[in-house]
């Protein structure tokens, strides 16, 4: 079946309380809707999905076999909606000035809203932070620039003209899609091996290919040209998926994919790839309240699924 739009939230969080409940009905109660109301959104969900969700008869509606799998795969995309709007509530303006804070991409997509979130359960009033997403090497430049207070990097060259707090150590790994030769190689991939094959990268200046190609010039190696360059995390790890190129991304941004088995780690038996992640400022002025605040979240909450994996020989700067 050809989908033209995702699934709705609300056909899905009634889903979920039908799953857990045991009927419509009681979903209805919980979620304070009526009845008519709740049968209309299941017609909606099971139309938009293709699926026949509930088993309905004169006793009451209880989910299907298939109804309780989709419930169980809803619930992620439920509590990351939830995240996403606390997020973007936390971004919302409070009683002054914005904040102007620089964030990599993969800090601003993995971790940023988590730390918000805990910036503004802890100061509801908070002033505004407002927030720009780019590569490491953009972050920087705005912070020297004082267009931006605070940022957050991920590459190993921190700069050394600004204040800077090292928050944690993040671990970039080899991956592809499943099929391609290297998940079937009975030895492990060595540093010589990927820096001779075309990789699909980020951009010169981002954090991530930095990292990977000091990785490879402490070993002696330099990476051929790449397969393909690309802007963000997310465009890199589609690519990855429907072609046959590999790549190195954080752990952070391929957790899930690894998870979900749409992705395939490929260890090195000679390399390992690790970058701190930074938050930089101005020496020349304080930092705002705002901003202390997100300082002080981004220290209590280490991105638990890099750190778990963390290799010693980290470079932290040049």
């Amino acid at each position: 079946m050809a989908r033209t739009r995702p699934a709705q939230l609300t056909g899905l969080d009634l889903l979920a309380s039908v799953a857990v409940t045991g009927s419509l009905s009681a979903a209805a109660r919980i979620l304070g809707i009526t009845q008519q109301a709740a049968s209309l959104q299941m017609r909606a969900l099971e139309r938009d999905l293709g699926l026949t969700l509930l088993v309905r008869s004169s006793r009451g509606s209880r989910p299907t076999d298939a109804g309780l799998l989709v419930a169980s795969w809803a619930t992620p995309v439920l509590q990351a909606a939830r995240l996403f709007e606390r997020a973007v509530a936390s971004l919302r303006e409070g009683d002054g000035t914005p904040a102007d804070v620089a964030a990599s991409l993969t800090i601003a997509e993995q971790l940023l809203p988590g730390w918000l979130i805990d910036v503004r359960a802890l100061a509801p009033d908070s002033n505004t932070i407002r927030l720009t997403a780019t590569n490491s090497a953009g972050v920087i430049e705005r912070v020297r620039r004082g267009t931006h207070e605070l940022g957050f990097i991920e590459t190993p060259d921190i700069p050394a003209d600004l204040s800077s707090h090292h928050l944690a150590t993040d671990t970039l790994v080899v991956v592809v899609r499943p099929g391609h030769p290297w998940t079937s190689r009975r030895r492990s991939l060595t540093a010589a091996e990927l820096a001779a094959t075309p990789l699909v990268v980020r951009e010169k200046g981002s954090g991530t290919r930095t990292a990977l190609e000091v990785a490879l010039t402490d070993h002696g190696k330099i990476m051929v040209r790449p397969a393909a360059e690309l802007p963000t995390a997310a465009a890199i790890r589609a690519t990855v998926i429907a072609a046959a190129d590999p790549a190195v991304l954080s752990r952070l941004a391929v957790a899930d994919a690894l998870g979900a088995g749409a992705l395939i780690e490929i260890p090195v038996a000679d390399l390992a790839i690790t970058r701190p992640l930074t938050a930089i400022w101005s020496n020349e002025r304080p930092l705002s309240e705002p901003c202390q605040r997100l300082l002080a979240a981004a220290g209590a909450r280490p991105p638990q699924r890099s750190t778990d994996t963390v290799r010693t020989n980290q470079r932290t700067g040049r």
